[in-house]
This record gives structure tokens, sequence and C-alpha cells, in this order.
């Protein structure tokens, strides 16, 4: 009897002693979760937590806090991405609007101090002054319309578009420069006609901004092409050029807002980083996709995507 009460007794200390030591591995356990956790955030740092415990239920909440802490990190590093962004933008578009305004101050000035000017030379101030209020205002509508994109205040109105005449139509709208700067043209655009569902005003404007995109960056090669392809589902458009094309390391920004690195192609529009990026947002609106594939020197080639009209 005194052997079995022995035994008993034995079992419920060790059953008491390990549970004493679960019970003081577990508050070890939550003393470092709370301490590395405070730290991790304290610090802002891109850490997880990491601990070794058989507890299931610890694992569990282990798991749940890391994905918090992984949304918390992407949540600040795209606010932190969107501030610079931000602060390019003031500093960009407040470099756009002092440099022309800063002629136009100038010019109106010399109009109104300087008796001795000639009527050529009072009308070429004038001249100059009309010149650079509309790059003011072009800059100025360019911004708000990335604007309007971007918070979905714009409906773009759609209807069937034969997408080969809108290419033949741009690429002629630009025959003039192009051969006033020499350029070679390479049109490959199939006979036969291709439709899609898109606003025409906006197909427009992206293949304009394509095509002088690739005047602007590609005069080291002398040529620029513009080719229709399809399949059965899509229709793809290639804008192209063999100037000094963009860096692979610039190539998944170039469409990022006011992009502006000296290397980029994104200054359509006097280095306020919006050309792109509008061509980018248009082209999304109306469901497709916009990819850049660019070896330098050799072929920079923009392509959009957009859904087939089989009819």
């Amino acid at each position: 009897m005194n052997i079995l009460l022995g035994t008993i007794i034995f079992i419920l200390l060790t059953i008491v002693f390990l549970q004493v030591r679960i019970a003081r591995k577990k508050q070890a356990d939550l003393q470092y979760i709370h301490k590395k956790l405070k730290q991790i955030l304290t610090e802002k740092t891109n850490e997880k937590l990491i601990l070794q415990t058989d507890d299931a239920n610890l694992k569990l909440l282990l798991i749940e806090i890391n994905h918090l802490l992984e949304h918390i990190q992407k949540t600040v590093a795209q606010y932190n991405k969107t501030e610079i962004a931000m602060r390019k933008m003031l500093s960009n578009i407040s470099h756009d609007l002092k440099t022309p305004l800063t002629v136009v101050l100038g010019s109106i000035e010399m109009v109104l101090e300087d008796a001795k000017l000639s009527e050529a030379e009072r009308n070429a101030q004038l001249e100059k002054v009309y010149r650079k209020s509309q790059e003011v205002l072009d800059v100025m509508n360019k911004f708000f319309e990335l604007a309007k994109l971007e918070s979905g205040d714009r409906n773009l109105s759609i209807s069937r578009l034969d997408i080969n005449e809108l290419c033949r139509n741009n690429i002629l709208s630009f025959y003039n420069i192009l051969t006033a700067k020499g350029f070679q043209v390479d049109v490959s655009i199939p006979e036969q006609p291709l439709y899609i569902f898109a606003n025409e005003v906006a197909m427009n404007r992206i293949l304009q901004n394509l095509i002088s995109n690739a005047i602007r960056y590609g005069s080291d090669g002398n040529i620029i092409g513009i080719e229709v392809r399809d399949d059965e589902e899509s229709i793809f458009i290639d804008v192209w050029d063999q100037g000094k094309g963009i860096q692979a390391s610039h190539k998944d920004q170039v469409f990022e807002r006011l992009y502006t690195l000296e290397d980029s192609r994104n200054k359509q529009y006097q280095g306020s980083g919006l050309g792109l990026t509008i061509t980018k947002r248009l082209v999304e609106e109306m469901g497709g996709e916009i990819t850049l594939s660019s070896i330098p020197f050799e072929k920079t080639i923009f392509t959009i995507k957009l859904k087939r009209v089989k009819y």
C-alpha cells in the first residue's frame, strides 16, 4: 500500500512539475514575443517573429502575427514610396512651371520697361510669352488628366474601332516631323481591318505618346516602326525604335508616376514624368496591357495588348 501511495504521489508531483515547467516556458515565450514585437515596431525593421515551440496554439498565433507584420511592412513601404513620389511631383511640377514662368515674366518686364524696343522685337517677346504660357497650360492639363485617371473620375466612352486605320492615321500625322529628322519608318499593318472596343480619343493619345517617345529617344537609331499583330483573342500594337533604349534596372519603373531619372524615357512632357504614366493608365482603363522590352541600340518595343473583337 505504501509503495502504491508513493507511486501515486510521485506521478502527481511529476505532473505538477511538468505543468509548472510548461507554464514557465509559455510565459517566457510570451515575454519574448512581446519584447521582440515591440522592438520590430519601434525600430521599423522587416524582421519576423521566429520562435521554437511545440505549442500548437502558440504556433498559430505566431503565423498570424507574422502575417500582420508583413502587411504593416508592405503598407509602410508603399506609404514611403508614395511620399517620395509626392516630393518628386512637387519638385518636378514646380520646375516645369517655374522655368517657363520665369521666361514669361522676363519678356513682359522687357516689353513694359524697354521703350527702345522695335515693333518686331516687341512682337517677338509677346510670341515668346504666348509659347511659354502654352507650356505651363500643357503641364497643368497633363497633371490634372493623370489625377482624374487615378481617381476614377474619368469615364471613357467605348465604341468599335478599326485599330489598323487608327495606327495608319497616327503614324501619318508625324510624317513631316519624321521626314525633317531623317527617320526611316517601318510600317507593318495588315490590310484587313482588325477591330477593338476602345475610346478613339484615348487610343489616339496613346499612339501619339508612344510615337513621340520613339522619335524623342530613338534618334540615335534613326528608325522607328509600328506593327499590328493579332491572335484569336488579342490584338498587339508594337511601337519600336533602335535608339538608346532603357537599361534593365529602369524597365520596371518607366511607367511609374513622375519617374524622371536622367536615363528614363518617361520625360515626355518637359521632364514632368507624366507621359508614359498617362499612356499606361489609359490602356488599363480600356482593359488592356502595356509592356516594354529593350535592348539599347538594338530594339526598344512598347507593346499594347487589347482584346480583339471578331465581328
